[in-house]
């Protein structure tokens, strides 16, 4: 990992905004003069008072566009876009023209291409009357020889041609309440191994799918196996339970700023993630045997929100996250994710959201909201996302009762602090409910929830305090009164003091789905020292304890537990301290 309501109340959060159809753009190949034509696309704006987002959808009903696809559009007021993505978006005067990227420059007949850009404007927020695209103006149907627009036959299916959602009301506001989380059989046999681990092994955990052979496990469950895919969703059935976590987690190029969780595929494999690793698992989530599961997929941790915060020009920013962002990897794979996993009728997808530590300054609030709403728009459809999850196997504070953005300290905000450093946020908890209201401010549905990894964010035991400090100087008020006791809000792997936190619970705050352990207590999250292997695990020195930091946290020490094995390994003295550092404490 890198530096990283209940149901009727959420439903009150609105979101200013106006849409607008418009059918029938011309589309013209730029090789193929003699190319049929028809298209449609779908505008719609999400305002406020001085800006607004634009998203934009155009479905090619003609022959396809091979030699590059161009969108053009007029303003009837005074727009002006100042940001774009999953297309080069410019502007003359009030004329618009968007451009498609490298990585999808192409679209086959019954394709669909999404962008969105942000702009400023005044006065009214009219929608475009007319588009063209490729120099051809709306006409409304296909041209001769075209396919139906009611019948396209696309050629690569995935999230430029979504599957048809399932019908309405289908699922459930929130699949956590009123049902039983999936026990992995795999994960207590370990806990209940370790002295006094019975009194936690009864906890819903998720499944990782962190490469293409978790797919399929081995063929024997033993100590040396690992069960697949449908081995869990048989084993949740028998259990009867209610719902089954899994987390994808494979993304090409993966974790671009951590070398610890980096994956098996490379910067250019998103063929392969979608046809070796998604398809798949979608395959197997849509058994019909399986119709009755709440199927919960946590969807690629980290990812999104390092193209915001570790390309160039950030502090620690590396060459692989520019990379990612250039070629499109990470918005285009969460995308197919989101459209291959969404279109089940049972399941539901909750994208990955950092946590306060890593957004929550306004440089990054905002950024990161968009940049996820550009992959859900990648996958066809907001629809695809059912909510977000943040603090996924990381150790910040659910609450921090003594230190909040408002407190001050002999008329110092606490703002000023080292630990604190300018954030907005302090907590999980009062980060999660914020970001979700920005989520829905962009263009997300008003009902989406949020989750909250509480796997390891308890910081009990005899260093947490019980009240605030007394101390005049606000870096030592600070650091006597805040609950998370890392050195540093960045810090990530295998956190010394750490200690588990709130059990699952659905429903536990105002727009909260559920507090989740998502992070299998007791799996290291990373190795103390290199250590070979053919999982794809690098080692990274913020998981070495003698490590004295880098920009990303201050230079500060890492904080780690020694004698770590490699990420997702068992690891008994990380367990141990958990449990001996859990709040609420264990009985």
């Amino acid at each position: 990992m890198s530096l990283r309501l209940p149901p009727a109340a959420r439903r009150l959060v609105t979101v200013a905004g106006a849409a607008a159809l418009v059918t029938g753009l011309g589309v013209v190949a730029a090789t193929q003069a003699s190319a049929a034509a028809g298209c449609r696309v779908s505008y719609s704006a999400n305002s406020w008072s001085t800006g607004f987002t634009g998203n934009v959808s155009v479905t090619n009903l003609g022959d396809p566009i091979t030699g590059g696809w161009r969108l053009e559009w007029d303003f009837a007021g005074n727009q002006r876009v100042t940001q774009g993505w999953s297309a080069t978006v410019t502007q003359s005067g009030t004329h618009v023209t968007a451009t498609g990227p490298s990585w999808a420059s192409s679209l086959a007949t019954g394709a669909s291409a999404t962008f969105g850009f942000n702009a400023d404007y005044s006065g009214t927020n009219t929608a475009p009357a007319s588009f063209s695209l490729n120099g051809t103006v709306c006409t409304g149907s296909a041209g001769p020889g075209t396919p139906s627009p009611s019948n396209p036959t696309p050629s690569n299916p995935g999230p430029s041609n979504p599957t048809t959602p399932p019908p309405a009301g289908s699922k459930v506001d929130n699949p956590y309440a009123g049902v039983q989380g999936y026990r992995n059989p795999e994960w207590q046999a370990k806990a209940n191994a370790e002295p006094g681990g019975s009194r936690v092994s009864n906890n819903p955990t998720a499944v990782w799918l962190d490469r293409i052979a978790a797919i399929e496990g081995t063929e024997d469950s033993s100590s040396n196996g690992s069960m697949g895919v449908r081995d869990h969703l048989d084993r949740a059935l028998t259990q009867g339970a209610g719902y089954i976590q899994f987390v994808i987690y494979n993304l090409p190029g993966r974790d671009c700023a951590a070398l610890a969780s980096n994956g098996e595929l490379g910067p250019n494999d998103l063929p392969r993630y979608k046809s070796e690793y998604i398809d798949p698992i979608a395959a197997i989530q849509a058994d019909p045997k399986y119709a009755s599961l709440r199927i919960i997929n946590i969807i690629e941790i980290d990812s999104l929100p390092n193209l915001v915060t570790n390309t160039s020009g950030q502090a620690g920013g590396t060459a692989m996250c520019d990379t990612m962002k250039a070629n499109g990897g990470y918005v285009q794979g969460v995308g197919y994710a989101l459209n291959k996993l969404g279109a089940l009728g049972n399941t539901y997808n909750y994208v990955d959201a950092a946590h306060h530590g890593w957004i929550g300054w306004d440089s990054n609030f905002l950024p990161t909201a968009n940049i996820l709403l550009q992959a859900a728009q990648a996958s066809g459809s907001v629809n695809n996302v059912h909510g977000f999850i943040v603090n996924t196997a990381n150790y910040s504070a659910l609450r921090e009762p003594y230190v909040q953005p408002t407190t001050t300290v002999n008329g110092v905000s606490v703002r000023q602090s080292k630990w604190v450093d300018w954030n907005q946020y302090t907590d999980e908890l009062t980060f999660a409910q914020a970001f979700r209201n920005q989520l829905v401010s962009v263009g997300f549905n008003s009902g989406i929830g949020m989750l909250i990894d509480t796997s390891r964010n308890g910081w009990g035991g005899s260093a947490r305090p019980t009240g605030p400090s007394t101390a005049t100087d606000v870096d030592t008020f600070v650091n006597q009164s805040r609950i998370d006791r890392r050195i540093h809000a960045g810090n990530w792997c295998n956190q010394s003091g750490a200690g588990l936190g709130e059990r699952p619970q659905a429903n536990p705050a105002s727009g909260i789905d559920a507090y989740v352990w998502v992070k299998p207590p007791g799996e290291s999250d990373g190795s103390s020292t290199l250590i070979p292997n053919d999982e794809g695990k690098g080692f990274d020195r913020m998981c070495d304890p003698t490590y004295t930091g880098n920009a990303r946290n201050g230079n500060n020490p890492s904080g780690a537990l020694p004698n770590a094995p490699i990420s997702g390994a068992w690891f008994s003295a990380q367990f141990q301290q958990l449990m001996a550092n859990a709040y609420p404490p264990l009985s």
